[in-house]
């Protein structure tokens, strides 16, 4: 290589190092944003592409004619002009005034033109994620159109509330579904008693629906392509009178569907409800033959103790020609095939009962406890769903009647009786009152009784004492014999245990019987004749035990120490919890005991034969400490009854020991054994088997000895 093409070469790389270092660079920042912006324009367009494909050109082009299909017309239209259509559903406002539609849609609380959203010319100061949420909205105002046909102008709207009032009860009625969102009892003795979470007791009226617990039902109407719930809807009230009122869905061409609420009577607690309708075969198909009835329920704590007001609650039902039954105290599942009479979500002193005009075809129940750990507010979770039937060509195809108050027997009945002159509807028993006899005493006796002195006296402790009294008068005959016959065992004593000491021992036990029911037999009497009297006693002991936790007249009711005759009587709390005792201490429930303990010393007094059985006797003051846990969590009613009646028994026991001179008894029992006495054939078979009994012992120990 020459000199001349070594110095060129050089030249030209110098000049080519100087261009490129006097070539000004691109900032990285600068460079790598504009790459991005790039690269997000072409991701917006292709977004932009796939959102509007979501809605296809033909339902854009049928929207007008869906306008006009589902949507409600101007009424201010001048005569001869075609009327502006306008759809409103969905955060989607659209209107079809002369063949051209227009509208705005709602993209995240900004509103969006609706040609905007059809052409993607969105502002710019929408974001991606608006452009998309108003995509959405429109393509759910085309969807909604498609499966409610002309309900869907009703699936947007402001929720209001309408209210119905008597003197008793007070509704509030939901424009939005048109069910009852509230109800609540206005007498004053019906206050909830439930502390609120500030630990401070609320006596406000008792709310048996709530809002704040999502309490509601609707009817789901099903044409085969359509399933339409009317929870979903938005209602225009129409007041009819001042007890009645219609929430009401215009649906176009004369047609109409709605729900009539009407609550007659100054102290009426039921409410009917009836499906009102005009021209809807228009609408709905005639094909239509049921519809459903939902019904959803979160059940609220009103009381002071939750431990028994759940166990008092419950779904509860009557099926045709069935006796009323529930689904028990916890979780339970129940498909009814059989019609239904009438479904009810009860509580312990309060009931909602819905009663068809005509049962139900079928019902499907749900309950689900709730604890009091996560829901220290609500009991139990409620829901069934109940067929009906239905015709399109009635005016008011479905009727139905809703009791919404307190579990008063009186009140239930009467309810019942108006409802239904003629079939018993039972619905007294949501209140659990026992079966077979159990029932029969309260509802025959005890009921009456407590519902006649309530007239008179206004003091539920004394009308507890004076029903105490007037029970213990009932069954005095049975106190007496009993005692009786305890006196004659009594008297007895020194001949049995003359016999037990002449036949000792477990080889002579057969002689030692045989010896003793022959003397029971000389001297007239018996063992059983003082278990009789007592066992015939048993059934109003469990009658009162049933009746006094379910007793509403007793919630709220003041008497000494109790605040409440329906709630444990506190008087005070322990710092901590016992076992199946809990963490409260109840006077009357303490007084019971003592009573109980005492009385069970005087019988075992009046028994001397349970002297030689020292684990018996244990177990009979075992019995008032077990009932000292059991009872400490029931109603103070219930436990001041039986203090009263265990303290008269009692009082009875000494003035029987007083007026009864036992040695006229024993020379009396003497003479009778004295005298030629006809074995009854009870008593014949008897000894006979004994004797069969010890001759197979004696030849047992025979062959034993070999």
């Amino acid at each position: 290589m020459d000199k001349n093409t070594l110095i060129g070469m050089l030249l030209m790389a110098a000049v080519i190092f100087g261009f490129m270092y006097l070539q000004p660079k691109p900032e990285p920042a600068k460079e790598s944003a504009r790459k991005e912006q790039m690269a997000g324009k072409d991701r917006s367009g292709q977004e932009h592409a796939m959102l509007l494909d979501s809605i296809s050109p033909q339902e854009v082009a049928d929207l007008a004619n869906t306008i006009v299909a589902v949507g409600v017309a101007d009424s201010d239209a001048p005569e001869g002009t075609v009327p502006a259509y306008t759809y409103n559903t969905a955060g989607v406002t659209l209107v079809n005034a002369g063949g051209s539609v227009s509208g705005s849609v709602d993209a995240m609380g900004t509103r969006v033109d609706y040609n905007a959203v059809i052409t993607s010319r969105f502002p710019d100061s929408l974001s991606l994620e608006q452009r998309k949420a108003a995509i959405a909205s429109l393509r759910g105002a085309i969807t909604n159109a498609a499966k409610y046909q002309t309900f869907a102008r009703h699936l947007a709207g402001t929720d209001t509330i309408v209210t119905l009032k008597n003197d008793v009860l007070e509704l509030n009625i939901s424009t939005r579904g048109a069910y009852i969102s509230r109800a609540t009892l206005l007498d004053r003795q019906y206050a909830t008693f439930f502390p609120d979470d500030k630990g401070v007791i609320d006596t406000a009226q008792v709310n048996i629906i709530q809002p704040i617990a999502k309490d509601n039902f609707s009817f789901e109407l099903n044409t085969g392509l359509q399933r339409l719930d009317t929870k979903d809807l938005y209602f225009r009230p129409v007041i009819e009178n001042d007890s009645t009122v219609l929430m009401k869905l215009e649906l176009g061409s004369g047609a109409s569907w709605g729900l009539r609420y009407t609550l007659s009577g100054k102290d009426s607690y039921v409410v009917k409800l009836d499906i009102i309708q005009e021209n809807i075969d228009k609408i709905l198909p005639p094909s239509m033959a049921t519809t459903a009835f939902i019904w959803n329920q979160r059940l609220g704590r009103n009381e002071r103790g939750r431990t028994f007001e759940q166990q008092n609650s419950a779904i509860y039902f009557k099926e045709s020609g069935e006796s009323p039954d529930d689904l028990g105290m916890k979780h339970g599942d129940k498909d009814l095939s059989q019609r239904v009479q009438w479904i009810a979500f009860k509580n312990q002193f309060f009931s909602t009962i819905v009663i068809p005009r005509e049962p139900f075809n079928a019902a499907t129940l749900r309950q689900r406890e709730l604890m009091d750990n996560n829901d220290p507010l609500y009991l139990k979770d409620m829901s069934a769903r109940a067929t009906l039937d239905y015709s399109t060509a009635s005016s008011n195809p479905v009727s139905l009647d809703i009791y919404i108050g307190p579990n008063l027997y009186p009140l239930l009945s009467e309810v019942g009786n108006t409802i239904s002159p003629d079939t018993d509807l039972e619905l007294t028993r949501v209140i659990p009152l026992g079966w077979g006899i159990f029932r029969w005493i309260n509802t025959l006796i005890i009921i009456p009784v407590f519902t006649f002195l309530s007239q008179f006296i206004s003091n539920y402790g004394i009308i507890i004492l004076l029903l105490t009294i007037f029970i213990k008068i009932i069954i005095f005959p049975f106190t007496y014999k009993s005692y009786m016959s305890q006196a004659r065992m009594r008297v007895l004593a020194p001949e049995i245990k003359e016999i037990n000491e002449k036949y000792p021992g477990n080889e002579n036990a057969m002689t030692r019987q045989q010896k003793t029911m022959a003397l029971y037999s000389r001297a007239g009497a018996s063992p059983m004749s003082g278990c009789l009297p007592l066992l015939l006693q048993m059934p109003i002991l469990f009658a009162m035990f049933k009746f006094f936790p379910s007793c509403i007249e007793l919630r709220g009711q003041q008497f000494l120490w109790a605040q409440d005759l329906a709630a444990p009587d506190v008087i005070f709390t322990l710092p901590f919890t016992i076992p199946m005792y809990g963490s409260h201490v109840s006077l009357f429930c303490l007084l019971m005991t003592v009573t109980n303990i005492l009385y069970t010393r005087i019988n075992m007094q009046n028994q001397p034969s349970q002297s030689s059985m020292p684990a018996m006797k244990w177990m009979m003051y075992l019995m008032p400490v077990m009932f000292l846990v059991f009872f400490n969590q029931y109603a103070a009613g219930l436990s001041y009854y039986y203090f009263l009646s265990l303290l008269i028994t009692i009082i009875q026991t000494y003035i029987f020991r007083r007026c009864i001179n036992e040695k006229k008894v024993r020379d009396r029992m003497m003479a009778n054994a004295a005298k030629p006495r006809k074995k009854s054939g009870f008593m014949a078979r008897l000894e006979e088997a004994q004797r069969r009994q010890q001759a197979a012992l004696r030849e047992q120990q025979k062959k034993n000895r070999r």
